[in-house]
């Protein structure tokens, strides 16, 4: 039965308990197992095993018969019990009622019995005050004051309470009869007035709160209670500015006298903004006008600087205060308190800002132009400035002396970030300072002011100056600068991109000035690009009036008919080895000066004049057949150099010149197969006859019958 009570694990499986049984079993194993296969012991074991399942069956079959019978005997027990409790519950339950009835009933006696007396005492309480204050009165009548109440130190507060209402029923008596003890009344009124309000500032000295508010509250329905209040807020500020700042030192106090005054008055937020008033009207605006008078005629950076420290840690300090309750506007209220001390400021802020802002980048320029020692050239401007404009424009005619810049751009990087930084603190400033109606106004005028000086003053000057600078196409060996000019150009008007988005847009965004100040940007960028394109157009101009003087100086006619036909050794000329490492270099310089789809843009137009210029070029001359080899030479060697521009455009040009070019050596018996081929089918008649033409046997009978 153990071995039973092992098989019956959780969870049961029928089939898994069969098979624990048949591996306990000896010879219950398969026949490869350690003992034989015995069915009939297995069959015996089974069957014992069904009869000690039956027996255990019967056992539990009884235990469960006696722990059901056992299970319903307490189960009426239970109820039993529970029938009693509910009999005790509701017997408790009428007693609660009648208790409480008893209880209603008594309370209702109670109530009557309290409301009668209310009636009967009331009356009673006021004679006998009506009679305590006429005693009283009748002493100030008879000029002797014999009460404890008002001869007693100690019982100032009864006093106070008693003189208020006398000081309140003199007020109705009429002035003839009574003047002498009216005066009497309002004497003892003001005395008592004062020795609270002294002993209110003595109790604060000794840091008694319970004592203090004892007073104020006494003191709320006399005359004196704002004086009271005065007091207080002038101790509270004894000793209270003891660091260098000020600010920090308000708000610190504010805190405290906030955690304080809660405790001592009943109007807790009146007094608090009394005493910010207090430190606004008083302390901070007598240290913002000291602060501000001795640099405002002075020193303009350090009175602008000044001002918006002062403005800020001031605006800084009313958010610290907007924590408190100060009553229901207290934003209307702190920022009524900020304008009283800076509103003489303010008012002029931005002519201020204006006026120091253009002397300040004045002086920048001129400091930079004084360190190049150069006299900055006036720009002339009207009708025939323009017309000369435009005629440089589409003629390409430098229309006035060209100077000689020694390769300097009068660009500075240092002077665009020194402006540039300047002009952003007049935005901050400008931002913070300005009232929001006049905001993107005042914000526009800095931007106007920043046009004129960088755009204008400085980069437009430069452009200028690096047009007049650009060599004529035909001369020799000139200093081809003005692609520097463009990259700092480039660099210097992204950076006054992002200062416009970065810290203009924001001040204007939602106001009509966004429209002027975005029209004003591309008047000035179309101005700029079209200077930049003049510049750049001539510039390439003196890049080929370069490769004509290398062609013309190092071409030998002998290079393409050598008199000598079987002893040429060279791969190609001498002159396109010049022209390529000249073109490389200008290339290289483009890449550098410039960026994105501008690169490209001049790059193709370079590589077309470049092809222009080579084919010209080869008009020029009559090759022989060696002499067309080297020819062929020269035009493979300026493809390659085309490859550097990266323009599929330009480098299909050189394919199609180099195809051309081995018309100058193809056998007279081939020449049309090779123009009819995949890159010279396409080109007119004439170009290809053109090159034929150049060949030195092109008079041969021959060869005109093979062309025609």
């Amino acid at each position: 039965m153990a071995t039973t009570a092992e098989l019956f694990e959780e969870p049961f499986v029928a089939d898994e308990y069969i098979e624990r049984l048949v591996w306990r079993t000896p010879g219950g194993g398969s026949r490869g197992g350690p003992e034989a296969f015995d069915p009939k012991r297995l069959l015996e074991e089974f069957v014992n095993h069904i009869q000690e399942l039956q027996i255990m069956d019967e056992r539990i079959q009884r235990k469960v018969e006696k722990l059901e019978q056992q299970c319903q005997k307490e189960a009426k027990e239970f109820a039993k019990k529970v029938q009693e409790l509910q009999k005790s519950n509701q017997v408790a339950f009428q007693h609660f009622q009648e208790l409480d009835e008893h209880i209603s009933y008594v309370a209702t006696k109670v109530c009557h019995l309290g409301d009668q007396l209310e009636g009967v005492n009331t009356p009673r309480q006021r004679a006998v005050e009506a009679q305590k204050l006429m005693k009283y009165f009748n002493e100030f009548l008879d000029g002797e004051l014999k009460s404890d109440v008002f001869t007693n130190s100690e019982k100032i507060k009864e006093a106070a309470d008693i003189i208020q209402k006398l000081h309140l029923i003199a007020q109705e008596l009429p002035f003839d009869r009574f003047s002498e003890v009216k005066s009497k009344i309002a004497s003892k009124y003001h005395d008592l007035e004062c020795q609270l309000i002294q002993e209110f500032t003595s109790a604060q000295r000794r840091g008694e709160i319970s004592r203090m508010r004892e007073v104020a509250a006494v003191l709320l329905h006399f005359k004196g209670y704002s004086h009271c209040v005065d007091v207080y807020i002038k101790q509270c500020q004894e000793g209270a500015y003891l660091r260098n700042d000020i600010f920090e030192d308000a708000a610190i106090l504010c805190q405290r006298v906030n955690k304080q005054v809660g405790d001592i008055f009943s109007n807790p937020e009146t007094v608090l903004a009394k005493l910010i008033q207090n430190v606004f009207e008083i302390k901070l605006q007598s240290f913002v006008k000291d602060q501000l008078e001795e640099c405002r005629k002075s020193d303009a950076e350090q009175y602008l600087k000044s001002l918006y420290d002062l403005y800020t840690r001031t605006t800084n300090l009313s958010s610290k205060l907007m924590e408190f309750n100060l009553g229901t506007d207290k934003q209307t209220f702190l920022s009524k308190l900020i304008k009283s001390i800076f509103i003489s400021y303010l008012e002029n802020y931005i002519e201020v800002e204006t006026g120091y802002l253009k002397s300040r980048s004045a002086m920048i320029l001129q400091r930079y132009y004084d360190s190049k020692n150069h006299q900055k050239r006036s720009i002339g401007t009207g009708g025939i400035q323009d017309l000369k404009e435009r005629i440089r424009q589409r003629t390409n005619l430098p229309l006035g002396p060209s100077i000689d810049t020694h390769g300097e751009t009068f660009l500075s990087q240092e002077v665009v970030v020194n402006l540039l930084q300047e002009t952003k603190q007049a935005f901050e400033r400008c931002h913070r300072l300005s009232d929001p109606s006049d905001l993107p106004r005042n914000a526009f005028r800095i931007f106007t002011i920043l046009v004129e000086f960088l755009c204008i003053e400085h980069i437009d000057y430069a452009l200028e100056t690096g047009l007049a600078g650009i060599p004529s196409s035909d001369s020799r060996n000139a200093n081809l600068y003005f692609l520097d000019v463009v990259q700092q150009a480039n660099t210097i008007f992204h950076l006054f991109d992002k200062q416009f988005n970065d810290h203009l847009m924001p001040l204007i965004s939602s106001s009509p000035k966004l429209s002027e100040c975005l029209q004003k940007k591309k008047e000035i960028i179309e101005q700029m690009e079209m200077k930049l394109d003049t510049g750049i157009d001539r510039t390439l101009n003196c890049m080929i009036g370069q490769m004509k003087h290398i062609l013309a100086a190092e071409q030998k006619k002998t290079d393409f008919k050598p008199e000598d036909e079987n002893n040429v050794l060279i791969q190609y000329t001498n002159a396109c080895v010049k022209v390529c490492t000249y073109v490389r270099k200008q290339v290289e310089k483009i890449k550098n000066s410039m960026d994105g789809k501008n690169v490209d843009t001049v790059l193709m137009e370079l590589g077309v004049r470049f092809h222009r210029l080579i084919y010209e070029h080869l008009q020029q001359y009559s090759y022989s057949c060696m002499g067309g080899m080297l020819a062929i030479c020269d035009v493979a060697e300026y493809r390659k150099c085309a490859k550097d521009f990266k323009i599929p455009m330009v480098l299909h040009l050189f394919d199609t010149l180099h195809a051309l070019c081995n018309l100058l050596v193809v056998a007279p018996d081939n020449l049309k197969q090779v123009c009819s081929g995949e890159q010279l089918a396409n080109l007119d008649k004439n170009i290809l006859h053109s090159f034929v033409q150049l060949r030195a046997d092109y008079r041969s009978a021959r060869l005109a019958r093979h062309f025609s």
